[in-house]
């Protein structure tokens, strides 16, 4: 019998919630083939397999807080007789040893029920080797389970139906309100973001960016630009490049109040904010300052891919003096960004818009970007905010600046 240990959750993490079980008790496993999937406040983190063999135990529940070196169960080793298998249980109803929930009662057969299911199963008195399962791995889904309900109850005799009844039906099927518990890093997100507003003097600033220059000079180069890095030109690397040159120009941009002291930053780590499908993540590319436009442009694309897979580490995610994030990649045409405390600015990129623009005395068709900073104006003047978002405007909008240091 070989146990499963929940691992080091790293600096500063004392627990983690158990995310998803992805096998049941009794399923047969092989060594390192993932088993269980944790959250922390931070980072996804999965849990191998210790041996080959079968699931034995689990000990702990989807939902279920542990703590590092915590058995979440075991695994039998060796091939299992099929006789011996033991019952399946769903992973979602193993009992907490922390909470100490009581576990939802298996259903008959070999059905596996989520808690929702088995809730209408429950509630309704439906029996699951009855109910057509439609989920991809052959589960009963709770829609399955919402259809056996009418499919049970006898055809009412026909009658004439209000048009208002009939119009309202569809909505009879589905519950009005659906409670779901937030996730740990969701908790993480909220309260982070609470804290920083409750903690900072936060104002933000605005000024728009004539994208002209910038989409000449990529569309120019970006196929010799692919060619030559193995990696596209974005707008991200001109953007990380402008806000480095400004950081070193306005110091306090890049620092951090502590108690009554000021940490000014003499290195340059951008966090880049980066949307996944379970929250906001902010990973940090390292010492950009020394990055070519085709090294920002790996990094960025390096981590959003690790951001996006849940494979991102803790160091990955620590450390930022200044975050970028783009809602522009989701049609945003302006915003007012939160800081990622305890950095003191934050810069807001938008769609680009073509909109008509004075020019030398001329109306042209631009397309143009509108930029925000936010800052904390404890530390940050409002001189020294505008100064900033101004100086980025500037090297975007004429790119040779930056490589002429000027």
């Amino acid at each position: 019998m070989a146990d499963i240990l929940t691992p080091t959750l790293g600096e500063s993490v004392s627990e983690a919630t158990i995310a998803k079980w992805s096998k049941k008790v009794g399923d047969p496993v092989k060594k390192d083939e993932i088993l269980v999937e944790l959250e922390t406040d931070k980072v996804s983190l999965e849990v191998v397999s210790p041996a080959d063999g079968s699931l034995a135990e689990i000990k702990f529940g989807e939902g279920d807080t542990v703590t590092p070196g915590a058995v979440l169960g075991s695994v039998t080793e060796g091939a299992i007789a099929a006789e011996a298998k033991p019952e399946p249980i769903p992973a979602a109803a193993a009992p907490s040893a922390n909470t100490g929930s009581a576990a939802f009662k298996a259903p008959a057969g070999d059905a596996v029920l989520s808690p929702a299911v088995q809730r209408v199963v429950t509630e309704n008195n439906l029996d699951p080797a009855a109910i057509t399962p439609t989920g991809p791995k052959g589960n009963i889904t709770k829609g399955d389970a919402l259809a056996a309900i009418g499919a049970a109850a006898p055809a009412p005799a026909a009658a004439p139906a209000p048009v208002a009844a009939a119009a309202s039906a569809p909505r009879a099927d589905h519950p009005r309100e659906e409670r779901v518990k937030m996730t740990r890093l969701r908790q993480t997100i909220a309260r982070r973001l609470k804290e920083s507003q409750n903690t900072a003097a936060q104002l933000t600033t605005f000024n728009e960016v004539d994208m002209t220059a910038i989409m000449a000079l990529r569309n120019q180069y970006k196929d010799a630009f692919e060619k030559a890095h193995g990696v596209k030109l974005g707008f991200m690397s001109f953007f990380t490049k402008a806000v480095v040159h400004a950081l070193k120009e306005i110091p306090a941009v890049n620092a951090e109040i502590d108690g009554t002291d000021i940490i000014y930053k003499n290195h340059y780590d951008i966090g880049v904010a980066v949307g996944t499908d379970k929250g906001l993540v902010v990973p940090v590319l390292r010492d950009a300052d020394q990055l070519t436009l085709a090294g920002i442009e790996k990094g960025i694309g390096e981590l959003g891919k690790a951001a996006r897979d849940g494979t991102l580490s803790l160091d990955q995610l620590q450390g930022g003096t200044f975050t970028i994030t783009n809602g522009g990649t989701y049609g945003s045409l302006m915003s007012t960004p939160i800081l990622n405390a305890p950095q003191s600015g934050i810069l807001g990129m938008h769609n680009i818009v073509q909109r008509p623009m004075a020019v030398n005395g001329q109306v042209e068709i631009r397309p143009m970007m509108y930029v925000a900073l936010s800052y904390d104006h404890r530390l940050v003047d409002g001189k020294e905010a505008v100064t900033f978002l101004v100086r980025v405007k500037q090297l975007l909008e004429d790119p040779a600046r930056a490589l002429l240091d000027l």
